[in-house]
């Protein structure tokens, strides 16, 4: 497994060279213990993962809690974590990157406080990719939450025929991912 640094790309292919082409996507984050009021009373944080596809800078479709499928099927959000507890991933996505419609060429993988609150309440937050044989190759730690309600995890970029994944973790200001376009924008151009 190659651990990865903010900015880092990693090609999306096997150690054989092979185009990895099916992809589970795990994103994870714990709340603070102290987070909220003294520390005491404060809610569970309500983190969003979402997966934003983009054909140049126009948005294409995106998968998230109330839209579980992109409309060309290739990214699937599996359900909706309104706590972020328990151990693991707290949301995954899968990608069939085959499936990707065509003029698609960046796929950006978001999390949004879905009740306002700050990510400085986060901890350990996380993506993973998982192949078709249930084998993690990658993995991205923020280790530090960020004074925004939102965050870039990663982004998924069209490479010729590839896929590239690149470790981003940068704040943005959002609370649902259908108001994210506008902030995603900067992060479609290479």
């Amino acid at each position: 497994m190659i651990e990865l640094t903010k900015g880092q790309e990693l090609a999306l292919t096997t150690d054989d060279g092979r185009p990895r082409t099916r992809l589970h996507v795990g994103l994870g984050w714990d709340k603070i213990p102290t987070a909220g009021m003294m520390g005491t009373g404060a809610p569970d944080v309500d983190l969003d993962a979402s997966a934003v596809q983009f054909a140049g800078d126009q948005l294409f479709d995106l998968a998230f809690y109330n839209n579980l499928r992109t409309r060309d099927g290739s990214v699937v959000h599996l359900g909706d974590n309104t706590t972020g507890s328990g151990e693991g991933d707290d949301e995954v996505i899968t990608v069939d990157l085959e499936r990707v419609h065509g003029p698609v060429d960046t796929i950006i993988l978001l999390v949004s406080s879905y009740q306002g609150h700050s990510l400085t309440w986060i901890d350990r937050a996380y993506v993973r990719l998982v192949d078709e044989h249930e084998e993690e190759f990658a993995r991205f730690r923020i280790t530090a939450g960020v004074p925004e309600t939102g965050m870039v995890m990663a982004k998924l970029v069209r490479d010729g025929a590839g896929w590239a994944l690149v470790a981003l973790g940068d704040g943005i200001a959002v609370k649902l991912p259908t108001e994210s376009v506008q902030a995603l924008r900067p992060y479609v151009a290479r």
